[in-house]
Parts: structure tokens; C-alpha cells; sequence
């Protein structure tokens, strides 16, 4: 028996494919003093029953570049340590039964294009010919991605268990964690059965276990086991070696050749929670019972599209326990809350493919203290502490199974656990046709259905599809609106946070690029820094006081921003921040019409001479009284109106009562989307992030690099800009504009710069006022060479294998001087 240590550097819980290659590529990093504890037996968890695909498209580009990671490390761990991977490249085909379908197909292949992953579209007589097994009968088309392949699940996983022991890695069996030892908000180390163990780090990669582990440290992780079925054939002659995987997500399948038998899973829709009040103690190397009334509809349907499964007997039937999440992406970094404790689970079925990036990924992101690039896809930080709870995950974990395989369409919404966050408008914007979709858990209305139709029962409810939406025309209308007349948007989701202190103002000197140092009643836009560059948040400061800011983020961003303020305040600071969210209503009046209409609600005079754009007011509105932000997110003159929730009902009412003379129209966050992407205003996540830097996203004029240094030291960042001045641009955010007013954009299509692809859109929405679809992305750039040298090309962008003209531009397309904002 391996005697427990005292003390650790670090401690990683969890000895399936993640936990091991979290210990692997920390001992790469010659991280010695590393221990993995492992409650029963290395894989015995699910990594010992996974299928082993092994793909490289994901839906990032990030997540990409790790999963192309994966393939190649798996491809070396053999020569490494001895142990046979099974890894294999036998390409994959996904063939769609619909012309939707073959839409996402095709999209995908775009997407993966610019990702740089080798990918064909083939015909469907070219499908059957590369896997004889497929039945063709309705199938429209296929796409073939040549690199994917399989390995085998346990022997990955000990490959890599034994990498890390050979670098210096300690890993114990049978050891179970009790416990999470945490003092002064960060982790101190473990308590197990055998006795304690302190530790600088500890790491939580304890799959299906992992909510448990993370309420142990008061880390709320939203993840459930659900099951997960599949098939395996008796081997027969029959069958094809090294057949490339087939999926068939039309019919929730896919399908696996392996030593002459065929493997058959599937991602159904309304999946099984399992266990969800603990999983069993001695719980090692099981299986659940057989469902076959739950599988027997997926096997129906594979029969047919696979005849030879009626000619050959199953082998063996297998249900097995995997762990998912509230959002079918997987949970990684360092939790908000409690410094120095890290995440790596809910892995939603795909942790073969993805371990060996993620745990590099959160090794160098351990060992650096900070992500190595832009990881927000996956970040723990994304989820809010009611998504943990199990009512809510164990309702959301019967869907996010089936959205695997389910149709990825553009502004699809969940349907299980929703109506769980409303702002104090959502009655009132329910009662008038909004169709809600959910973002950090908050309802918010994405559109309207017009007045006419909802009287006549005309239901706001989503019909998906890659084309025009069923509420295109209806946000079109909010759209121009906001750009004519005037529009009302429910903005109380976003995030706010007070600053308080004598020291607010020096600690956020130090936080934002832009210079904060302002009279009471300005609003300052700028971003938070790290030292690359890097925008780690953009937001809004409004100083209210000396001694009180507010700062408004967006909503999916909440948690994330709030923990970086407070790891962010020093010590000696006599400041303090709260979230206070859910404290104020937000209404945004925006509109050339907003002055004239809100002049008659206010005894404050509205003027530009006396309320100019960038600044802040208590006023009078009705009978309550707000907060008007004179700011905009849609490239309009406007106010951001903000209001303790009891005004809510109040305010809103009075505003609407007096709208009708103005041309008032509620407008939706799809407006506000299509709203900014003509005004080419950046969204976090999407347009920008920590990898994305400050400059080279267009973003300089918010960066104030000769701000005076305060007590805390000049704003973090500062030389990582100052440098990128020095070696000049390597990329350029770029605005475009379709030249065909037919095709719609969403993100990632590709950016073809005179015949080659040279990058991918970050966003697109369709610019209802320009008359055709718009995107935001980066072009790389010569360094130094001047900005007119980008436009000097020939653009187009890939939409669904077609390359579509494009109109390019450094400036906004919509209003490029900000008159209209400024009027």
C-alpha cells in the first residue's frame, strides 16, 4: 500500500481520463509534488465504459485546437510509456435525413474549414461506398472528416497514468476524500479516510461525483449522472475493418466498428437521471439495469438504417452511468469563489475526446494562475450556484443528453427548468406577446409577437430553423423601431455592482484601462485587463459618488466579473464590492424619439446642452424616482433607466402610457443583437475575450495608457498594451456586410480574404436598417501595416459551403461618427 502523504503541492480527486491527464501534464510541467487520490480504481468510474470516439470538430475554435491536441497526444502516449492506446484514424461520416440538417452539416464543414480541420462534403452515393453497412434510404447528404478516430477508453487513461508516474506523480487507489479543508477564502487541502492531506491546490476530477465533491468545499457545480445505453454486436465476417464511425443524428445514433463488431450508442431525447440522491458508495466498475423498452426505438431505427445489425445477435446490452451538465459543455478553472480550487468534470459523454486538451489546458492554467487562452466556452465561472441544485439539474439533464444529437439551430432555447429567474417586467412584457429565452437563468424577452396577432392568439413560441425564423419579421420591426421612432428593452438582467470606500476610486484605477478618476456623474466604458492584453470584462463604471461606483456588465457574465473585482481587491483597500443585481429594474428608452417622449414624463431637463451623452442623473419619472444612464448599446440617443424593483410596475406603466404618441415599440434582445452588430459594438464572449487583445479589437480609444498611477499601481495591462504599440497589430477586428441580402450569418463562418480562408466570424446577426446580414471578425494583419492595407482585399464569407461577397469595413457600417448617439 502507497503511504498516504502529509502534504501536497498539489492534490488532484479523481482517477478517470481527466484526473489522469490533469497529473500527466502537470508533471510535464515538472510539477513533482503532485497526488492523485482515487476512491476505488483508476477508470472505474465511466471512463472504463465509454465508446472512445475520438473527433476534432467542436464548437469553438479553442475547443478545436484541444481536441486536435487529444488526438495527438494519444497518438504518442503509446511510444511514450509502453501502453497500447488503441488509438486509430478511421475518419467519421454524419449523414443528415433532412434538408435542416444538411444545412448544420454544411455549416459545420464551413466552421471547420476555417478551424483548419481537414473535412468533405460527399455525396450520398460516396457515403455508402466508404461504409457499405449505411442503409442510404433518406439520407440528403453527408459530410467526412478524414483525422477523426477511436481508442480505447481505459487504456488511455492508464497510458496516461502512467506518463505522470514516470514525471514524478504519486497516484493512490482505494483512497476516498471526505472532505475539502479551506481557511481565508482558498483551499488548504483535503481530509480523507486514511487521515488529512494540506495541499496548495486541490483539484476536482471526480466525474459523476464531482457535484458532491464540490459541495464538500461549498463549490456548487451543476452536474448530474445520467444513462447512457448502447449495443455491441457478436463479430461476424461480415463487417468491414476499421469502418469509419458513422452518426446519424437525425436518429440519435452513432456507430462504432471495433474487432469486427458493431458498437451502437445513442444521445436520446428524454434521458434517465440516475442516482440523483448519491451514487452508491461501493459503486466500481458497475453497470445499471438494462432499460431495453427506453433503447428499444433507437435500436428500431438503427435496424433499418443498419441492416446488418438483424443479421448479427448483440453481444452485450450496456447501461452505464455518465455525467452531464446544465449546458452540455463541460466544467473546468478555478472555481469563482474559493481561490486555488480547480474544476475538471461533467464531461457529458465526449471525455475521451476532450481529456487530453482539457487537462493540459487546466495544468498550464494552474501552473500560470491564469487560463493559457480564451476557455470560456467550458469555465466554471459561466454557472450560478440554483443551476446546482437538484431539482433544477436533475429537470435540465433530461434534455441536455438529447441536444448532442439534436438539431444545433441557431437561438434555440432550453425547455426544462426555466421560470426560475424573472425580472420585476416579465409579467407585465408576458401580457404583451414576449417570447422568452434564458440567459444565466434570467427569462428575458427576445421578442414580440405584434399586438394584432397575440389578441387573435398568435403564440410567441420559437419555430427553428436555419433560414428566416418564425419572429424575424417581428424583431425586424423592433428593429427599426429603435432606428426611427423610439423602442422599450427589459436590460435588469445585466449584471451591477456597488464599489464602496475611500479607496474605490484608486482600486478601480487599477482595474480598468480607462481612466475612472472622473466627477460624479460620468460613465466611463472600458475593459478589465490581464497582462497579456487580454479583455478579461467589458462593462460600464458610473461614478456616484467619491466614495461610490457602479459598474453594469452583462448578465452571462455576472458571476465571472464579480470574481474577478473581488480577487482583485488588495488587501489594504478600504473598499468593498457587492452584487446587487437583483436590487434595480432596468428600462432602456433608445430611439430618436426617447428625448421628446421621456421630456413629458420628468421635470429634468433632457436637453444635450443639460444631460449630454456619458453621463448619469437621478430624475424624476412620474411619480418615482431613477437613475438615467445617458449611454447606449444599440447606436442610438437613449437612456438606460434604473429603478429600485419596487418602481418597476410603476415606471414601466408610465412609459408605455405615453409611448403611443411616439411611435413606442417593446423590442426584444434579438433587436438589441442585430441592433449592435450594425454599430459594430463588441460582445463579451463572442467579439472579445482573454485572449483577444485590447487593440487589436478596435477597443484603444477606451484605453488610457498615460493615466496618472495611482496608489495600487498603473492599470493592469498596461505593458502588455504599451507592447503591442511597439510591434504594431497582428489581427483587426473586422465589420462586414453581405453583398447578398439572402444569406443570414451567426458566427464562426468563414472569412475568405482573396480567395483563401484567413479566419472566422465571432458574431453575425442580420442588419435590418443596412438591408443584409452583418459579422464581426479578426483578419490577421501584417505588423504595422496600416489599417487601409486590411481593406485592400477582396472579401467574401462562407455560408453553408457557398462564399458570398462581402463589404468590409475598420468603422462602423451603421452611423460611424456616433452623431445619432450624440444628437
Amino acid at each position: 500500500m502507497i503511504e498516504l502523504p502529509s502534504q501536497a503541492r498539489v492534490v488532484i480527486i479523481g482517477g478517470g481520463v481527466i484526473g489522469c491527464s490533469v497529473a500527466y501534464h502537470l508533471a510535464k510541467l515538472g510539477w513533482r509534488d503532485v497526488v492523485l487520490l482515487e476512491r476505488k480504481q483508476l477508470t472505474c468510474g465511466t471512463t472504463w465504459h465509454a465508446a472512445g470516439l475520438i473527433a476534432q470538430l467542436r464548437a469553438t475554435a479553442n475547443m478545436t485546437k484541444l481536441a486536435k491536441y487529444t488526438q495527438e497526444l494519444y497518438g504518442t502516449l503509446e511510444a511514450e510509456t509502453g501502453l497500447a492506446t488503441g488509438f486509430k484514424r478511421v475518419g467519421s461520416i454524419s449523414v443528415a435525413l433532412t434538408d435542416e440538417r444538411y444545412e448544420e452539416l454544411q455549416r459545420g464543414a464551413s466552421m471547420a474549414r476555417a478551424f483548419g480541420v481537414e473535412v468533405e462534403t460527399i455525396s450520398v452515393t460516396e457515403a455508402k461506398r466508404r461504409h457499405p453497412l449505411l442503409n442510404i434510404d433518406g439520407v440528403v447528404g453527408a459530410i467526412y472528416l478524414p483525422k477523426d478516430g477511436q481508442g480505447d477508453p481505459g487504456n488511455i487513461a492508464l497510458a496516461l497514468a502512467k506518463g505522470a508516474r514516470q514525471n514524478g506523480a504519486t497516484i493512490i487507489e482505494g483512497v476516498k476524500v471526505t472532505g475539502v479543508s479551506t481557511a481565508g477564502g482558498r483551499v488548504t487541502g483535503v481530509t480523507t479516510e486514511r487521515g488529512p492531506l494540506k495541499a496548495d491546490v486541490v483539484v476536482n476530477c471526480a466525474g459523476m461525483w464531482g457535484r458532491e465533491v464540490g459541495r464538500m468545499a461549498g463549490v456548487p457545480l451543476p452536474l448530474q449522472a445520467c444513462e447512457h445505453f448502447y449495443v455491441v454486436t457478436e463479430a461476424s465476417p461480415d463487417i468491414p475493418r476499421s469502418l469509419p464511425v458513422l452518426r446519424v443524428p437525425d436518429e440519435c445514433a452513432y456507430y462504432k466498428e471495433d474487432a469486427g463488431k458493431i458498437l451502437l450508442g445513442a444521445f436520446e431525447l428524454g434521458a434517465k437521471p440516475w442516482r440523483v440522491d448519491g451514487i452508491p458508495d461501493d459503486f466500481c466498475f458497475d453497470q445499471i439495469p438494462e432499460d431495453f423498452d427506453h433503447f428499444a426505438p433507437i435500436l428500431e431505427r438503427a435496424t433499418h438504417r443498419m441492416p446488418m445489425l438483424e443479421k448479427v445477435g448483440i453481444h452485450t446490452f450496456f447501461n452505464g452511468p455518465e455525467s452531464f451538465t446544465h449546458d452540455v459543455r463541460y466544467l473546468l478553472g478555478e472555481a469563482p469563489a474559493l481561490a486555488n480550487f480547480y474544476v475538471a468534470c461533467g464531461f457529458n459523454s465526449i471525455g475521451i475526446q476532450s481529456a487530453g486538451g482539457a487537462g493540459k489546458a487546466l495544468a498550464e492554467w494552474i501552473d500560470g494562475g491564469a487560463p493559457p487562452f480564451d476557455l470560456w466556452d467550458v469555465d466554471v465561472r459561466r454557472t450560478f450556484p440554483y443551476q446546482a441544485t437538484k431539482s433544477f439539474i436533475t429537470s435540465r439533464v433530461k434534455e441536455t443528453l438529447g441536444l448532442l444529437y439534436a438539431d444545433h439551430y441557431p437561438y434555440r432555447q432550453y425547455a426544462t427548468a426555466r421560470n426560475v429567474r424573472h425580472t420585476p417586467f416579465y409579467h407585465q412584457l408576458k401580457a404583451r406577446g414576449a417570447c422568452f429565452g434564458e440567459t444565466a437563468g434570467w427569462e428575458r424577452a427576445n421578442w414580440f409577437v405584434p399586438e394584432a396577432d397575440f389578441a387573435r392568439g398568435v403564440a410567441p413560441a420559437y419555430e427553428y430553423s436555419w433560414k428566416r425564423q418564425n419572429w424575424f419579421a417581428h424583431s425586424a420591426a423592433e428593429h427599426q423601431a429603435v432606428r426611427t421612432a423610439v423602442g422599450l428593452i427589459d436590460m435588469s438582467a445585466f449584471g451591477k455592482f456597488r464599489v464602496e470606500g475611500r479607496d474605490a476610486e484608486a482600486v478601480l484605477q487599477r482595474l480598468c484601462a480607462n481612466d475612472v478618476a472622473v466627477e460624479p456623474g460620468k460613465i466611463v466604458y472600458t475593459q478589465w485587463l490581464n497582462a497579456r492584453g487580454g479583455i478579461e470584462a467589458d462593462l460600464t463604471v458610473t461614478r456616484l459618488s467619491e466614495t461610490s461606483f457602479i459598474i453594469v456588465t452583462s448578465a452571462a457574465t455576472t458571476t465571472r466579473d464579480f470574481a474577478w473585482l473581488t480577487r482583485h481587491l488588495p488587501d489594504d483597500a478600504n473598499c468593498m464590492a457587492f452584487d446587487v443585481t437583483s436590487g434595480e429594474a432596468c428600462l432602456a428608452v433608445m430611439g430618436p424619439n426617447a428625448r421628446v417622449m421621456l421630456q413629458g414624463l420628468t421635470t429634468a431637463d433632457l436637453s444635450n446642452a443639460a444631460f449630454a451623452f456619458g453621463t448619469a442623473k437621478s430624475i424624476e419619472l412620474g411619480m418615482a424616482i431613477v437613475r438615467a444612464h445617458r449611454v447606449t448599446y444599440v447606436g442610438e440617443l437613449g437612456w438606460e433607466l434604473y429603478m429600485p424593483t419596487e418602481f418597476a410596475t410603476h415606471v414601466f406603466d408610465t412609459i408605455l402610457a405615453a409611448g403611443a404618441a411616439h411611435g413606442l415599440r417593446l423590442a426584444g434582445m434579438h433587436a438589441m443583437d442585430s441592433l449592435r452588430m450594425e454599430k459594430a459594438y463588441r460582445h463579451f464572449g463572442h467579439d472579445i475575450g482573454d485572449e483577444d487583445h485590447v487593440l487589436e479589437a478596435g477597443l484603444g480609444f477606451a484605453v488610457k495608457v498615460d493615466k496618472p498611477k495611482g496608489r495600487f499601481g498603473a492599470f493592469l495591462g498596461r505593458e502588455a498594451v504599451l507592447a503591442k504599440k511597439q510591434a504594431g497589430l497582428e489581427k483587426r477586428l473586422v465589420q462586414f456586410q453581405l453583398k447578398d441580402a439572402g444569406p443570414l450569418l451567426y458566427h464562426n463562418e468563414a472569412i475568405v480574404k482573396n480567395g483563401s480562408i484567413v479566419g472566422y466570424l465571432t458574431s453575425g446577426a442580420y442588419g435590418h436598417h443596412l438591408g443584409a446580414a452583418i459579422g464581426l471578425g479578426y483578419v490577421p494583419c501584417r505588423a504595422g501595416a496600416a489599417a487601409d492595407e486590411t481593406l485592400a482585399a477582396r472579401y467574401e464569407i462562407e455560408v453553408a459551403g457557398v462564399r458570398v461577397p462581402a463589404i468590409a469595413s475598420l468603422k462602423p457600417l451603421y452611423d460611424p461618427t456616433s452623431a445619432r448617439i450624440r444628437a
